[in-house]
């Protein structure tokens, strides 16, 4: 029986992991009981637990923070990553380490391959990418990178539960709509993880975000209308109003050619799974709170 290691186990996507896989066989670290930076306490658990499996969530995900801090985000992304996959390359475990959009430049019209040369613009962007070489090349045979974007779930804030909350107070937004990407659910991403952690192994590199395309504004208007608010309570602004200290990618839509090749089924439609997941995830379908009277806009994205 395959036994699990999730690491940075307090997001989106290790909450969602931990629902779906068995407790007797699964150890969810978060950051505060195991800090990646440390390698030899890495090693000594992986040594100590020998899974069958490590899945690496644990990441410096403050894309603005990064631009100040590189070095230390570095230490995180890529570093980190290093020993982690060299544990894994010499207890013999297959690692599945989660990294980015961000790795490309963003500024394309097609869908961005898995094969595409990266090109960051963001030292968020270049630490996960030195992450994912770091890992490859220690583990080549052992890990499988999977980068997915635009997460969102109840295991963590993130844009959908922000959108969530706006509208149940009838709040109207400004949210950019000059940035492309996919909305994906992190429970979708942790069933492939489930895949990909279970059968032959799969090496290399997968696009883990859903199907179809979405600005944040399209994205938050059908968040609006789900929850039953007015999706004119949310208009459309570019992204240069917000002043981000790192450039968000124009363009984060992924392709999914690594699914087909091996013969497994890409991640579902975007709109598909948001409206499975108001369905499912309580703090997203309770409407115990109604809209109260709108206030000023606020600036989202």
């Amino acid at each position: 029986m395959s036994s699990w290691l999730i690491t940075g186990a307090g997001g989106l996507l290790g909450t969602e992991l931990r629902t779906l896989l068995p407790a007797h066989s699964t150890t969810a670290l978060s950051r505060e009981i195991l800090d990646i930076t440390d390698a030899t306490a890495t090693a000594d658990a992986i040594a100590l637990l020998r899974p069958s499996v490590v899945v690496n969530c644990a990441a410096w995900t403050d894309v603005d923070s990064a631009e100040a801090h590189e070095s230390v985000a570095r230490a995180v992304n890529a570093t980190a990553v290093r020993g982690l996959a060299r544990a894994c390359r010499r207890g013999r475990i297959r690692l599945l380490h989660i990294s980015t959009d961000y790795v490309f430049e963003g500024t394309g019209h097609t869908p961005y391959a898995e094969g595409d040369q990266p090109e960051p613009r963001t030292a968020y962007g270049r630490t996960k990418l030195a992450g994912e070489r770091a890992a490859l090349a220690e583990h080549p045979a052992g890990t499988t990178v999977v980068r997915t974007a635009w997460l969102y779930g109840p295991g963590g804030r993130n844009f959908v539960h922000t959108m969530t909350e706006r509208a149940r107070t009838g709040e109207p937004v400004a949210v950019v709509d000059d940035q492309h990407g996919q909305p994906t659910w992190a429970r979708d991403v942790a069933e492939r993880l489930l895949t990909l952690g279970t059968g032959p192994a799969r090496p290399g590199i997968f696009h883990a975000t859903a199907g179809g395309r979405a600005t944040w504004y399209e994205l938050a208007r059908e968040v609006y209308q789900l929850t039953g608010a007015d999706p004119a309570l949310v208009t459309p602004i570019p992204s240069v109003a917000l002043n981000r200290p790192a450039p968000r990618p124009a363009w984060s839509v992924l392709g999914h050619g690594g699914w087909h090749a091996t013969g497994l089924a890409p991640l579902r439609h975007w709109r598909t799974a948001l409206h499975d997941a108001f369905r499912t995830i309580p703090s997203f379908h309770d409407t115990g709170h109604p809209p109260i009277a709108p206030r000023s806009p606020a600036c989202v994205r």
